[in-house]
């Protein structure tokens, strides 16, 4: 089963926390907001969703 993590843009608060979480490194910062780069390792753990409190992160099932 493979996973989608979206950031909601105009949610995200640029804080890093979910950067930090992540064990695979999905997301990296670009311009002060957290951005989905390597979707592809996505555990599906969804330690990034618990983490962010402007709840601007979601995992879909793909």
């Amino acid at each position: 089963m493979a996973f989608n993590p979206i950031v909601d843009d105009s949610k995200c608060a640029g804080c890093e926390e979910c950067v930090e979480v992540c064990p695979v490194d999905v997301f990296e910062m670009q311009g002060g907001k957290s951005v989905t780069v390597n979707a592809d390792e996505c555990l599906g753990c969804e330690s990034c969703v618990e983490v962010c409190e402007e709840d601007a992160i979601t995992v879909e099932e793909t």
